[in-house]
């Protein structure tokens, strides 16, 4: 099973949100009710992981070398961010506020499904990431990775 579909809720004062019912399926069915979530490296978005696919990651990057810089940097921006982030019993988790600031979460949150791991992003965010996709220098470069792929 893998992390598909976009899904749009709301968001408390407290950080509080539904994580999407498809979404803990895929949870359930690797014995998991918890997410890690970190900030993203590129966009104004969280990403979220299961706990396997976190470990997976995260034993790649302890046996790398701590002294090399972008290794550290690495580690830094993207590992030590990171927040577990159970799922409560009636379906949501709680995002911490530095996490919320970064991806500019207020009422709303939108949740899309990367196969592996979970994007989160303001809606208003996400709008912008859907219509640049949809410019045509973009379009260009989605049917020639489709073309190798399909």
């Amino acid at each position: 099973m893998s992390f598909t579909g976009v899904y749009q809720h709301q968001i408390d004062a407290k950080g509080r949100t539904s994580l999407p019912s498809r979404f803990r399926e895929v949870l359930a069915a690797q014995g998991a009710d918890k997410l890690f979530v970190t900030t993203d490296l590129f966009d104004a978005c969280l990403q979220a992981y299961a706990p396997a696919q976190w470990t997976a990651f995260t034993q790649k990057v302890a046996a790398l070398s701590q002294f090399d810089p972008s290794v550290r940097l690495l580690v830094r921006s993207f590992v030590a961010p990171a927040q577990e982030c159970p799922v409560d019993k009636v379906g949501r988790i709680l995002i911490p506020p530095p996490l919320r600031e970064h991806a500019g979460l207020a009422d709303e949150v939108t949740w899309a499904g990367t196969v592996e791991r979970i994007e989160i992003w303001s809606p208003k965010r996400w709008l912008e990431t859907q219509k640049a996709a949809r410019a045509p220098e973009a379009q260009a470069q989605l049917a020639a990775r489709l073309h190798q792929l399909l």
